[in-house]
């Protein structure tokens, strides 16, 4: 029989999260960055397996795990500057009309974080077509801040490798009643994200 001492399992925290609290810090949008409303934290889900048996089946956890898209929202400038910062990227990695465009981004962002990456180098048997491009250019790390009540800056999400797959449009409208400012939300895919205190240089990891 396992035994527990209530008195050791209190919470030491007892304010809870505001949805109003905290800063999205995204290093490829510093323009969209400033008007963002809001973001969400993605949801995670882990792939589980059955083990037959004569009986019912048992379920056991698996060892892949899923990251739902992140999602932000923010209030677009007068001068669509905002908005044609994510639509520059879309197009970039999308390169409707050249292959140049692609290059271009690559070439924009030679300065910024990710620098690494894998090349998108082709090849054939024996053989290297076209010198190496690093493809971490493309890419673009994230920060959430969660702040406390105090709007002090506590828990860090932090996204790894993220890029655009989506941009919602702009509705203009003269039969408009009251002024509603533009906003738009762009939906982000990325390779993982991770909790780590404030200043930390490692991430932070529990199972408590």
């Amino acid at each position: 029989m396992t035994t527990t001492n209530a008195y050791n399992r209190q919470p030491t925290k007892f304010d809870y999260a505001s949805p109003t609290q905290f800063k999205f810090q995204i290093l490829k949008l510093p323009k969209v960055e400033y008007f963002c409303t809001a973001v969400n934290i993605p949801g995670i889900t882990l792939s589980s397996v059955q083990q037959d048996t004569p009986l019912a089946d048992i379920p056991l956890p698996g060892v892949k795990l899923s990251f739902s898209e992140l999602e932000m929202s923010f209030l677009v400038d007068e001068n669509l500057e905002n908005y044609r910062e994510i639509h520059g990227w879309l197009t970039g990695l999308g390169f409707p009309k050249s292959r140049t465009q692609f290059k271009t981004l690559v070439d924009a962002a030679k300065d910024r974080f990710p620098v690494d990456g894998k090349s998108d180098a082709t090849t054939d048997p024996g053989k290297v077509t076209g010198a190496p491009t690093p493809l971490g250019p493309v890419f673009s790390d994230a920060t959430l801040n969660v702040l406390t009540s105090k709007n002090t800056a506590n828990i860090e999400v932090r996204f790894s490798d993220m890029f655009p797959v989506a941009l919602t449009g702009l509705n203009f409208n003269q039969q408009a009643t009251d002024i509603d400012f533009l906003t738009a939300t762009v939906t982000m895919k990325y390779k993982i994200y991770e909790f780590a205190t404030k200043g930390a240089t490692r991430t932070v990891e529990t199972t408590s």
